[in-house]
Parts: C-alpha cells; structure tokens; sequence
C-alpha cells in the first residue's frame, strides 16, 4: 500500500526548490521566488508579506498549514550581510545567497 503522506522534510525540500527557481521559471508559470523585490524595500511596504503569500500559492501543501505557519526572518552575520530564513512549521529553511 502506497504511503500518502507528507512528512516535514517533503515540505521543506518544496519550499528549498521554490527559493532556488527564479519566478517564471517555468514556461507558462508564475512559479518561483522574486526575493530581490524584498532588497532595498521599506519593511511597511509588505514586499515580505507577498512573497510569503506567494510560496503559499505555489506549493499548495502550505495552504493545509495555519495562515501563521510560514514566516520570514532575517538575520545579521557580520560584518555587514543579512541572511533570510523562511521558517515552516517551525523548521528554518535558509534563503540562497541573492546575487544583484
């Protein structure tokens, strides 16, 4: 008998694929990140809030989570970088390095 469940690290290989695949990567797709659009934006401008809602539409198994389920945090490393973390369900997943 098949197993049909999803397990944690399912879900987090997902969002790992989404943050790697640039948006529209896919022909005929809105699929995949535009995380550059968070760079250089005020934190009221709720840039963070619709790359979250994003992630969601794209991986549709987020939508079965609680709406407070998914966040983004960033994280200083010195001497001067930002580090993104996508966290799931309690399980921090790390933001690729964005290249400008």
């Amino acid at each position: 008998m098949a197993n049909n469940i999803i397990d944690g690290s399912e879900v987090q290989d997902m969002v790992s694929h989404w943050l790697k695949t640039p948006e529209n990567g896919y022909l005929g797709s809105s699929y995949g990140q535009s995380l550059k659009d968070i760079l250089q934006s005020p934190l009221s401008g709720g840039t963070a809030d619709a790359q979250l809602q994003k992630l969601r539409t794209d991986v549709p198994v987020l939508q079965a989570l609680p709406a407070n389920s998914t966040n983004i945090y960033s994280v200083q490393t010195p001497p001067d970088r930002l580090d993104l973390l996508i966290e799931v369900a309690g399980q921090a997943i790390e933001v690729p390095r964005i290249e400008t």
